[in-house]
């Protein structure tokens, strides 16, 4: 054979093994796509699909709050074991799982050479030490876990997820579509915000033996949400209350009768119509009647009371003459502007629905002024009186961290909201408010206590009790809302149940102990009576 007839062959040759090795190649992929990926009856595909990571969820300040972690799912082909419950045993042993329940698993009827799902998510630590058992046909598939650091905190606002990765509730369901995309979600949550809120409302609901409290921190001129707890929680200690569901967010979820607090909207439509003057005055005495019902207050009241001290001595009947004035067609129409009717809108899908009168005569909105017979999130009614506040410009609560103002259409005029602040900051002087007074701070509030129904019926010593506190007065930056519910007050001590001796001091503490977080300045009290 001459030399180009015998380079010819060679190359055949080449080409040949070369196709072989591939045939053979090609053969092994497809045996571990049947044997390993596709032919575990009851194992998911390893595709990477399966293994995405949800993105990180950060606060406002870099802290990791939610994170994805590499761990394995443990699958067994019972057909292949010598001895089941040995294999139980060893298996259980090693993964610290209940010995009785992988055994149901392993003997549990199966289609043959199935592959049956033992254990989901095991730490990677255990991974190790269950494929160190060398079990014929074990086999560990990846999975993810998604892990919480900083534990319970803000896990009602947070959500959750289930085994299988579905978002549930909370920011991980409002924000699915971003966490699913890789990137990461910085939270308006300032967690140091968020503790300090969390422990005083857990020493408030022990010292006033409260069946559970509430708050929540928010910027009045970007609407962000620095903190928000309901408790009990997954942190609380115990006790008859823990049988609530500690994952519920009740700041956003579930909807009150606030009581006195919403007096703020009734006076400020009353400044916004120019319907009466701060210096009126209006009768008190035993009560106001309206219709065949007697509207009365808490506490014993002068025979006349001015408007700035019907505000600030909370009295329902002198609030109630006040809403009347405004009418009944105009208080809804009010309300509705500042998105009282309609549930707060927000990263979290999860917002109430309010509760509020079909009918809306003159006893509807004789009690709505002082906050019965209408029924609101927590969030919904911190933003409408952020609005009332800041200068009278909309808002929109967020979770998302914001770099700037975003105060948007003018709700009600600068000089109403500058009158409000005014009269906010007199109720804590000189009003129900004092114990929430903090040196420095100039803090303006206003006191809720709200008689509870029980079958329909309010009864009188069933209070709700909050505070909505908004600092600093004369141009305020953060409102702190505080609720307890059934306070118990210490008659031995003096202290009532009524909000200005529960809310008021809870609210004062978390503005006391979050001014300097926030880098809020001390400030000499130049507010003036309005």
């Amino acid at each position: 054979m001459h030399e180009g007839g015998a380079g010819i062959v060679q190359r055949r040759i080449a080409l040949a093994a070369i196709g072989c090795v591939l045939a053979f190649a090609l053969i092994c992929v497809r045996l571990v796509d049947l044997t390993v990926l596709r032919g575990w009856s009851g194992a998911p595909a390893m595709t990477p699909a399966a293994t995405v990571a949800r993105a990180d969820i950060v606060d406002r300040n870099g802290q990791l709050l939610a994170r994805d972690l590499a761990v394995s799912d443990v699958y067994v082909q019972p057909d292949a074991l010598s001895n089941v419950g040995v294999a139980a045993h060893r298996i259980a042993t090693a993964a610290g799982l209940d010995e009785a329940r992988v055994l149901r698993i392993l003997t549990a009827k199966h289609k043959k050479d199935a592959f049956l799902l033992v254990a989901r998510k095991l730490d990677p630590d255990v991974a190790d030490k269950v494929e160190a058992l060398h079990i014929p046909n074990l086999q560990l598939a990846p999975a993810l876990k998604r892990t919480y650091p900083q534990g319970g905190e803000a896990e009602q606002v947070i959500g959750q997820i289930d085994s299988t990765g579905r978002a549930l509730t909370g920011l991980e369901l409002g924000l699915d579509k971003s966490l699913r995309a890789g990137k990461t979600v910085q939270l308006s949550l300032d967690m140091r915000i968020q503790y300090t809120l969390a422990h005083e409302l857990q020493a408030a609901l022990t010292q006033f033996e409260a069946k559970a409290a509430g708050g929540i921190v928010m910027n009045v001129n970007t609407g962000e949400i620095l903190a928000m707890a309901s408790l009990p929680d997954g942190n609380s200690d115990g006790g008859e209350h823990d049988s609530a569901n500690p994952t519920r967010n009740r700041m956003l979820r579930d909807v009150y009768e606030l009581g006195s607090v919403f007096k703020i909207f009734a006076f400020a439509l009353a400044m916004e119509d120019h319907t009466v003057r701060l210096d009126q005055t209006f009768p008190i005495g035993p009560g106001f009647r309206v219709g065949k019902y007697l509207i009365k207050d808490a506490e014993r009241m002068p025979p006349v009371l001015t408007v700035r001290d019907i505000l600030g001595q909370s009295s329902n009947a002198g609030t109630a003459q006040i809403g009347l004035l405004s009418g009944a067609a105009r208080q809804e129409q009010w309300l509705g502007k500042l998105g009282l009717l309609s549930p707060a809108r927000s990263e979290d899908p999860e917002g109430a629905r309010p509760l509020f009168p079909r009918h809306w005569g003159d006893v509807e909105t004789a009690t709505v002024s002082f906050g019965h017979g209408i029924s609101v999130s927590p969030l919904s009614f911190v933003t409408a009186a952020s609005i009332i506040v800041n200068g009278g410009r909309r808002i929109v609560p967020t979770f998302l961290k914001q770099s700037a103002d975003r105060r948007g259409e003018q709700v009600i005029s600068p000089a109403t909201s500058e009158t409000m602040r005014g009269l906010l900051r007199y109720v804590v002087t000189d009003g129900t408010g004092k114990l929430a007074d903090v040196p420095g701070y100039n803090v303006g509030g206003k006191t809720g206590s709200a008689e509870k129904t029980d079958h329909g019926r309010y009864v009188a010593h069933k209070l709700r009790t909050s505070f909505c506190a908004v600092f600093p007065i004369d141009s305020p930056r953060y409102l702190v809302f505080v609720m307890l519910d059934e306070p118990q007050g210490a008659n031995a001590t003096g202290v009532m149940a009524l909000a200005g001796h529960t809310a008021a001091p809870l609210a004062g503490r978390v503005v006391a102990r979050i001014a300097a977080m926030l880098d809020m300045p001390v400030v000499a009290d130049t507010s003036q009576t309005p």
